[in-house]
């Protein structure tokens, strides 16, 4: 099974779209990973819901779909969350990135986020960019290092001191 489209999403997706986030915090948990997303599912959690129903509708919601099931999403904006400082140049931004483990080794990812880029440059930007988990074992952003992007600055995030990393890339 290979992905067999990459579908332009839509505030009605929200439903499959926390349900890859839900299914993305289960399998961190399984991993012992909890740092990044926590224990609780987005869905369960109304600040994180929220979240997702405000980039879903605001930004570009994109599903990846094997055999016509989700397998994985992501969502494009133009510009970052508001712990983020904005550049002073246009971009897009990538939010909500998750796969469902299930189809794991397949290019989910790495799909969505050529897929990104590809979407990016149609819409007349040259730079795309995305933050993520930075602790731990520091795989995530070696993830998006190994898809082309370059680390930019680092960050911390909430009362935790959550760990974070923006990663850049030209398109």
């Amino acid at each position: 099974m290979e992905i067999t489209r990459i579908r332009k999403g839509s505030t009605e997706d929200i439903p499959v779209i926390l349900g890859l986030l839900d299914g993305a915090v289960d399998w961190l948990v399984s991993q012992g990973r909890t740092r990044q997303w926590g224990t609780q599912h987005w869905s369960q959690r109304p600040r994180a819901a929220e979240v997702v129903h405000r980039l879903v509708k605001a930004g570009d919601p994109w599903i990846a779909e094997i055999d016509g099931f989700p397998a994985g999403t992501l969502t494009l904006s133009e510009g970052p969350g508001d712990y983020i400082a904005p550049l002073d140049e246009p971009e897009r931004y990538i939010h909500l990135l998750a796969a469902d483990h299930r189809f794991t080794g397949r290019g989910v990812g790495s799909a969505l986020l050529a897929h990104a880029a590809e979407e990016t440059r149609r819409a007349g930007f040259s730079l795309l960019r995305v933050d993520c988990y930075a602790g731990d074992d520091g795989k995530l952003v070696a993830y998006y290092e190994r898809s082309g992007f370059t680390r930019t600055e680092a960050f911390t995030y909430g009362e935790d001191r959550w760990p974070g990393q923006v990663l850049a890339r030209r398109v």
